[in-house]
């Protein structure tokens, strides 16, 4: 059982505009730090593109969202921060808090199943997380493995290779629908855990099942149940 993680394990836009806030206050500034991390993850997307057209070589997401970081300083009147507090900052990503059924829920499939990540994060990021987090993954997949992100047919096929399975041996388990489908064109089975807050109250994307996945479950203790966990 692999995992996409960003909005589906971990609820990132609390996280980094927690981190935010602390980073302002120091330095006596206003912002709103649920928008600074609304626009620093909506640059998420348009930087693997580069990654994946092949107008940069592959690197890893830490070094992405250090990038995208100094245009949203930028934006939001924060780039006064010195080069300390920046690399700080992006290390945010990998101080995120896990939904509140996720650890229970991950205890509980693990006693059944391989479980990992399938994550455009990179190793350093998602282990980092993993402790901080308190996530009993038993292994780290994903981009930096296959050294291509998702949804590249790559990411899913190595990292199924990395385990010696074949695709269909292997379940993504996503709140995203987009990833889901990448991963079943690919042979992988799937899971939908709909979070509807991921993106904030205004979110419209993502909110109900848009394939015909395997498994539909309200939730990470929903999905241990379907599998008899």
């Amino acid at each position: 059982m692999l995992f996409d993680v960003f909005g589906t394990v971990v609820d990132w836009r609390s996280s980094v505009a927690r981190d935010v806030n602390e980073i302002a206050a120091r330095h006596g500034i206003t912002v709103d730090a649920r928008a600074f991390a609304d626009r620093w993850r909506a640059l998420y997307q348009p930087a693997m593109l580069r990654v994946r057209l092949g107008e940069i070589p592959f690197v890893t997401l830490d070094v992405l969202h250090r990038q995208n970081l100094e245009q949203v300083l930028g934006e939001f009147s924060l780039d006064t921060l010195n080069e300390v507090e920046k690399a700080d900052l992006n290390r945010a990503w990998h101080r995120l808090d896990p939904w509140s059924d996720v650890v229970a829920g991950l205890e509980r499939l693990k006693q059944r199943y391989i479980i990992g990540t399938l994550s455009n994060g990179n190793i350093a990021l998602i282990a980092n997380m993993a402790k901080y987090a308190r996530l009993p993954w038993d292994v780290i997949l994903g981009a930096e493995i296959a050294r291509a992100y998702k949804p590249q047919p790559e990411a899913y096929l190595g990292s199924a290779a990395a385990l010696s399975l074949a695709p269909q041996q292997c379940m993504l388990v996503a709140a995203h629908n987009s990833d889901l489908q990448a991963a079943a064109n690919c042979g992988f089975r799937t899971a939908f855990v709909a979070r509807s807050l991921e993106h904030g109250p205004a979110q419209k994307t993502d909110l109900v099942a848009q394939g015909d996945y395997d498994i539909v479950a309200q939730g990470f203790a929903d999905l241990a149940t379907h599998l008899n966990c």
